[in-house]
């Protein structure tokens, strides 16, 4: 069954996508990436003969896949074209779906550095230039303290 998919997910990535990898997955399916667009699809055996399923998502920032957003069970029989159908099909599914979190984009442009969830971005204050950062003159007096305390035990030790 792994080489009847890997054949298809070969066939269908050179139909879909100039640029793609093709490897196999942990299920003993097949994955398709097109980095250039942000997806992936998955081709994976249901136990039927001649049958796969056919999975679609969306590749996050840090290259990692995000959950799939459709999926849907094909027929291997069929021909690349038809396959190649369905998964342009499931494609634009994955695209609409991802449209309102993105704001708009088509996946292709540079995305902006998302921030940490649950925190707004900090604005600078006004008419307030920020400092750079010293060691404050407290901190030198705690580690003046520290080293005279250490040079009176190694005194007391060694030199009385």
């Amino acid at each position: 069954m792994y080489t009847q998919l890997r054949e298809t997910a070969h066939e269908l990535a050179g139909v879909l996508w100039r640029e793609h990898t093709v490897y196999r997955e942990r299920g003993g399916g097949v994955v398709i990436r097109g980095e250039h667009v942000g997806r992936w699809i998955s081709l994976g055996p249901t136990g039927g003969k001649d049958q796969a399923l056919l999975r679609a998502g969306r590749l996050l920032d840090g290259g990692t896949t995000a959950p799939a957003r459709t999926e849907i069970v094909v027929d291997l029989t069929a021909g690349t074209a038809e396959l190649a159908t369905v998964c342009r099909r499931l494609l634009a599914e994955v695209a609409a779906a991802a449209e309102p979190a993105q704001g708009g984009t088509t996946g292709r442009e540079k995305r902006p550095k998302r921030e940490k969830p649950g925190r707004a971005a900090r604005a600078a204050r006004p008419g307030r230039p920020r400092k750079e950062r010293h060691t404050s003159l407290g901190s030198l007096i705690v580690l003046l303290c520290v080293a005279g305390v250490l040079g009176a035990w190694l005194y007391s030790l060694f030199g009385g």
